[in-house]
């Protein structure tokens, strides 16, 4: 068995800003543990500009992003494993990991910092019917397979569902020379970013079919077409009489992502059912003591800037841990997701200990016009602030000092929440 003191699982942009601002703070005993041959994660299939802009100041394509981050790990010689699979950890912080050169590696912890990303929701978790042909990717591996081995998956595509990377590859099989014919989205708004929309979809007029979805598939071994129909805004069910065929040999499914959270489970860390991902406090901390979580495994982010943000703080926090600077006074306060907020992190704050001003992130549960953002703690209003517009596609942020909380007594529970 290995002693470290900070492991941190994954090697994509979460767990290297975590690794990189760890080693900041003073810490010289880091292991990263990555699953792919390299490090860098989702990025460095992601060749479109548009990153980095919050955080370096520059427009950067994923790969370049992902680089700023591996280089500082190099250069701070920060150990990291590469084409290894962590297999096992416990709320003791033991690690168990195998890879090819290694075999099986137990690594006991002192802190553990969870940066595993998501994944896409498959094909079966929609249930669509008709037969399973191929020509049906979801929109991430399509992304992988054009972008880095150079294959095409179809020349005439649809796209079901409005995420940022069915967006991004509507303009990329686009530039490809494929035929993108519709974008279709089941709820009444897109799920990615307006600029988004405006550079993938309507810079290239491909329509975006809101209040529709895939009723049915034609083809047996390969994809003939998309069956797709209008849906009631209310119940989400097709409407008869509206549906259209679609010919194409290529879907594109752009429903969703999931936090990886088996190795969250496996460490017997609670999970917010509004995330899905893991319930933290201010500092990133789970309900495992001396376990910390962030970037997509978390919850899913808009913006890789805000991951790498987030994480810094998870391995700044970590590596607190280990000193033994983290002092909480009392159980927490739990943080509740007010009307039209969903899924609010932190899930819980330490008011009287807080020495770090305190991120709150949540999204819309719908769009809002002319709304307040508001957080009420101890039944006083301690921040708003208006917005023109909010939307489930673009996550808000609010960022409140710890002077705040402590200028109001008995704080029982704070609330997050629109007031339209």
């Amino acid at each position: 068995m290995r002693n470290v003191d900070i492991i941190i699982i994954g090697g994509g942009p979460a767990g290297l800003a975590a690794a990189v601002s760890a080693y900041e703070s003073g810490c010289r005993d880091i292991l990263i543990l990555e699953r792919e041959e390299k490090l860098g994660g989702i990025l460095k299939q992601c060749i479109h500009n548009g990153f980095g802009l919050k955080m370096f100041h520059e427009e950067l394509t994923g790969p370049e992003y992902a680089k700023k981050y591996i280089d500082k790990v190099i250069a701070y010689g920060i150990p990291y494993e590469c084409d290894t699979m962590v297999i096992g950890i416990s709320d003791d912080k033991t690690v168990t990991a195998v890879n090819r050169v290694n075999g099986v590696q137990v690594f006991k912890a002192k802190a553990v910092v969870l940066a595993m990303g998501c994944r896409e929701r498959p094909r079966g978790a929609l249930a669509i019917p008709g037969y399973r042909c191929s020509g049906i990717y979801t929109a991430g591996t399509a992304q992988r397979l054009v972008n880095l081995e150079g294959i095409m998956p179809g020349k005439k595509v649809l796209i079901l569902g409005s995420g940022d990377i069915g967006l991004i590859m509507a303009r990329r099989m686009t530039f490809m020379g494929a035929q993108v014919l519709a974008c279709v989205e089941l709820m009444p708004y897109s799920s990615g970013l307006k600029r988004n929309i405006v550079q993938c979809l309507d810079d290239f007029g491909i329509p975006l079919l809101l209040n529709h979805t895939v009723v049915d598939i034609k083809g047996r071994e390969r994809l003939e077409g998309a069956v797709v129909a209008e849906v009631d805004p209310e119940t989400k069910k097709p409407i008869p009489g509206t549906e259209q065929c679609f010919d194409c040999d290529t879907l594109l499914l752009s429903v969703g992502l999931i936090p990886e959270n088996e190795l969250t489970k496996m460490a017997g860390v609670k999970l917010s059912e509004s995330t899905k991902g893991a319930e933290v406090d201010e500092s990133l901390e789970t309900s495992a003591d001396g376990i910390f979580s962030c970037g997509n495994v978390l919850h899913v982010h808009d913006l890789v800037d805000f991951v790498s943000k987030e994480a810094e703080k998870a391995g700044a926090n970590a590596y607190r841990y280990v000193k033994g600077d983290m002092k909480k006074t009392g159980g927490g306060v739990e943080v509740k997701n007010g009307y039209g907020v969903s899924g609010t992190v932190p899930q819980f704050i330490h008011p009287e200990s807080m020495d770090e001003p305190v991120n709150f992130m949540f999204r819309p549960k719908g769009v809002y016009k002319n709304a307040e953002i508001c957080v009420e703690a101890g039944g006083q209003r301690i921040y708003s602030r208006k917005s023109r517009i909010l939307s489930p596609g673009e996550m808000v942020n609010v960022q409140l000092s710890p002077e705040v909380f402590k200028q109001v007594p008995c704080i029982e529970d704070v609330t997050v929440k629109v007031e339209a």
